[in-house]
C-alpha cells in the first residue's frame, strides 16, 4: 500500500502531505456505518428486552397496589428516581435525556397500571346513563337572543319547529334555567369555524352543573338588513353580534366609514333597527331574521367564507349520554410546570384517543395559568377511553367530563 511505504521512508514531506496521512489514518480508524448501525440494532434489542421485564415487574407492583388501596401515581418516588437515575450518569451531557427517558418509562408503567384497574373493574366514576332519546320534563328548550337569533334557528334545526321554547337576554341566564328546571335544555353557540370559540360558554359549563347532551351544526349566511324604503347608499351605522361584525369584516372594510355598534346577537341588532326607525340604520342578521321584522336585505351573503358554519352545542342538567354517542368533551386543569400538558396529553396517545380539539381558557383565580377543554372520538363505555379518564383523574388536578353525544 502507498500510505506505509511513506511512513516507512524517511523523506521529508510536504505539509499537505501530512494532512493526507492524518485523515487516511482516521478513517482506517474509523468503523463502517453499516458496523455501527449492526451494533445500534443489537442494543436496541437489549432495551426492548430490558423494557418488556421492567413492565412485568410493573404488572406486579399494579397486582401490589390493587390488594393495597395504594395509588398508582406515587410523586415523591417518582422524584426520587429521577434523581437516583440521574446519578447514575457518566457524561453530564446525557443527564437530561436520562431523565426524559425515565419520565416516559415511568409515564407507561402508570399507564399499564390503569390498564390493570380498569379490567378488575376498578373504573372511574364518571356517573352518566345511557339513553335511547333525550327525555323531557318540562318539555321547554331556551336559548339566548331573541326570535329569529341564530341560537333559535339551530334549536330548531335539533328539536324540530313545533318545540316549545323561551329566551333569555344572556347565556349565562341559559344555564340558570336549566339549573333551576325552567326548561330542560338550553342551546348555546360554542365556536364558529371563521371567529373562533365562544370563550364565555366554556367558562360556563365549569360554573354550571349542566353537561352537553348533543350538538348541532348551522351554516351561517349573514345579510346586511334595513328599513323597507332604505338603499345601501343610506347605511351609517351597522348593528350586530361582536362574531357577526367580525366574520362580516371584509365587507364592512369595503365601507370604513360606517360605525359598528355591538349588541347582544344578531336577531336584537334587527330589533334595534326597527325601533329606531331610522334609514342610515342597518343590521346583519339573517335572511330569517328579515323575514320576521319586516326588514329589507340590502345586501346578501356578507360574511367572508363561503364555509361559515356555528357550532352549537345542547345541554342539559342530567348527565345522559346518547347509545350512539361518538364525541366526549371534557375539561382538566394541570401544574405549572414544565410538561405537565403534554403528560396529560400523552394518556390519550397511550390509548389511541383521536384528539380532535384543544382550547385553552385562563383562569380566573391565577394569572397566566390555563386550564384545557379537549374533544375526543369515542365514547365513555369504551375500554381506551376509560384508562385515559383514569390517568387523568389520577394525575391531574382537576377533571370534568362535559359530556358525551
Amino acid at each position: 500500500m502507498i500510505l506505509p511505504v511513506f511512513l516507512c521512508q524517511n523523506l521529508p514531506l510536504r505539509p499537505d502531505c501530512y494532512m493526507i496521512i492524518e485523515n487516511t489514518l482516521r478513517m482506517w480508524r474509523m468503523k463502517d456505518l453499516d458496523e455501527i448501525r449492526r451494533e445500534i440494532d443489537e442494543i436496541d434489542r437489549q432495551i426492548v428486552s430490558l423494557y418488556e421485564e421492567r413492565m412485568q415487574r410493573t404488572t406486579e407492583v399494579a397486582e401490589y397496589k390493587i390488594s393495597t388501596g395504594k395509588q398508582v401515581l406515587d410523586r415523591q418516588r417518582e422524584a426520587q428516581k429521577l434523581e437516583k437515575v440521574k446519578s447514575l450518569v457518566r457524561g453530564a451531557e446525557n443527564r437530561y435525556g436520562v431523565k426524559e427517558l425515565f419520565e416516559q418509562i415511568m409515564a407507561m408503567s402508570r399507564k399499564r397500571q390503569y390498564q390493570l384497574l380498569n379490567r378488575r373493574g376498578l373504573t372511574p366514576e364518571i356517573g352518566f346513563v345511557q339513553v335511547d332519546r333525550l327525555p323531557f320534563y318540562t318539555r321547554k328548550v331556551v336559548y339566548q337572543g331573541v326570535e329569529g337569533a341564530y341560537s333559535q334557528l339551530a334549536m330548531k334545526a335539533y328539536f324540530g319547529e313545533d318545540t316549545e321554547s323561551f329566551h333569555v337576554d344572556t347565556w349565562r341566564e341559559a344555564m340558570e334555567a336549566i339549573q333551576k328546571r325552567e326548561a330542560d335544555y338550553a342551546v348555546l353557540p360554542i365556536e364558529n369555524s371563521s371567529a373562533g370559540i365562544v370563550g364565555e360558554n366554556f367558562d360556563l359549563m365549569l360554573e354550571y352543573d349542566n353537561y352537553i347532551v348533543a350538538e348541532q351544526t348551522i351554516k351561517i349566511e349573514h345579510a346586511l338588513l334595513g328599513l323597507p324604503d332604505a338603499e345601501l347608499s343610506d347605511v351609517q351605522t351597522v348593528y350586530s353580534h361582536p362574531q357577526a361584525l367580525m366574520q362580516s369584516v371584509d365587507f364592512l372594510n369595503e365601507h370604513k366609514s360606517w360605525e359598528r355598534i355591538p349588541v347582544k346577537n344578531t336577531a336584537m341588532a334587527a330589533k334595534q333597527v326597527v325601533k329606531e326607525q331610522r334609514r342610515d340604520r342597518a343590521a346583519i342578521a339573517s335572511q330569517v331574521t328579515a323575514d320576521i321584522y319586516g326588514l329589507k336585505v340590502l345586501k346578501n351573503n356578507i360574511n367572508y367564507s363561503e364555509d361559515n358554519s356555528t357550532r352549537f352545542i345542547i345541554v342539559g342538567g342530567e348527565k345522559l349520554q346518547m347509545k350512539e354517542a361518538a364525541k366526549v368533551s371534557i375539561c382538566f386543569e394541570v401544574s405549572h410546570e414544565s410538561g405537565s400538558l403534554y403528560r396529560m396529553l400523552s394518556h390519550f396517545m397511550f390509548n389511541n384517543l383521536n384528539m380532535v380539539k384543544i382550547e385553552s381558557r385562563p383562569m380566573k383565580d391565577k394569572s397566566f395559568e390555563y386550564r384545557f377543554f379537549v374533544d375526543l372520538d369515542g365514547n365513555l363505555n369504551d375500554g381506551a377511553m376509560q384508562n385515559a379518564l383514569k390517568g387523568l383523574q389520577e394525575e391531574a388536578l382537576y377533571v370534568k367530563v362535559l359530556g358525551n353525544y
